[in-house]
């Protein structure tokens, strides 16, 4: 028995008509996927902050992304992936070439047989948790939390609870720029703490399968996600926009431990600031631009290295040019 849902075609946090700036746009040849040029990606990411795209494009099609890719390759423009901006930081000047949106590939798929579950690499993970749960599928509970996208969660091997996607994925299908679609095996990924090879390769996630438990009581799993929400909730600030956390952790303590303990909890720059009820994040608190978010990346990696002799590793993607002051 097979189980599919298809997600409805509004986004929450698509662009607004209203605030994107249009310039010449075009259809990909043989779609009707429509490429437009000079897209504010600040809606777009969790830091609401960042330039406009060169070019941007949102397939909703296996085909429109292969086109996509074809279409950037042919003219040798570089290529970024989007999918819900959720730990990523964008440069004020934008970037540069075509920038793929894959938040509308959203298609889900349970196979009751095997315990498997197959989603689209714009599927938000957090949803994905809450569809398992109400089957009474076991483990996806901790994810419900992750604010990013399936693809996200494989590409960065999202986790939380001492558990993490590489434990439950089966395999991942990706698309190489010359339009080639590829599935992937676990083994292929090199996955380690919140990183793979797919980070910064020219690769990108379509889809992932996973392998749940199937079987249990729906009010138990439930039950279960609703903890894991909880206790995100009351430890992490989410009333301001951020990317979640900003850094790795080291091996030796968390990161917010280690930027707590030299006083900068509130510490600002520009309309950047280090949360107080959680050091590893980093908030606008209204008006920020890219640039108060990465001087401020720059003091605390500086502050750290100083004081502790470690060097912090962002877990957030910088993505354009910035300049440390």
């Amino acid at each position: 028995m097979t189980l599919s849902y298809d997600s409805p075609a509004g986004v929450t946090g698509m662009f607004s008509r209203k605030k994107t700036i249009y310039q010449p746009q075009l259809y990909l040849p043989g779609t009707d996927c429509l490429v437009r040029s000079q897209v504010s990606l600040a809606s777009l990411t969790s830091f609401r902050v960042g330039g406009p795209a060169e070019w941007y494009v949102a397939p909703r099609k296996i085909e429109d992304l292969q086109a996509s890719f074809e279409w950037a390759y042919s003219r040798k423009l570089p290529i970024t992936l989007l999918g819900a901006g959720s730990n990523l930081l964008v440069s004020d000047c934008g970037l540069p070439g075509l920038v793929i949106c894959t938040r509308h590939l959203r298609s889900t798929h349970f196979e009751f047989e095997t315990g498997q579950v197959t989603a689209g690499s714009g599927v938000p993970i957090a949803r994905l948790a809450w569809l398992a749960a109400e089957h009474g599928w076991e483990g996806l509970e901790w994810a419900v939390g992750i604010p990013g996208t399936v693809g996200g969660a494989v590409v960065m091997n999202a986790g939380a609870h001492q558990s993490c996607a590489a434990d439950l994925l089966v395999n991942t299908q990706t698309i190489l720029p010359t339009g080639r679609v590829e599935v992937l095996a676990p083994s292929a990924l090199d996955f380690n703490y919140r990183t793979s090879i797919l980070q910064g390769s020219n690769r990108l996630v379509t889809q992932a399968t996973f392998q749940l438990k199937p079987g249990a009581d729906p009010k138990q799993v439930r039950a279960a996600t609703t903890g894991h929400l909880e206790q995100r909730r009351n430890s992490q600030p989410y009333h301001l926009p951020s990317c979640g956390s900003v850094f790795r952790n080291p091996e030796s303590h968390a990161a917010g431990w280690l930027i707590e303990q030299l006083g900068l909890k509130g510490y600002q720059i520009g309309g950047a600031q280090i949360a107080e009820r959680h050091a590893n994040f980093i908030l606008n608190c209204g008006g920020a631009k890219a640039r108060d978010i990465f001087q401020l990346i720059h003091h605390i990696q500086e502050q750290v290295e100083q004081h502790w002799s470690l060097c912090l590793e962002p877990e957030v993607r910088i993505l354009g040019e910035f300049q440390t002051v």
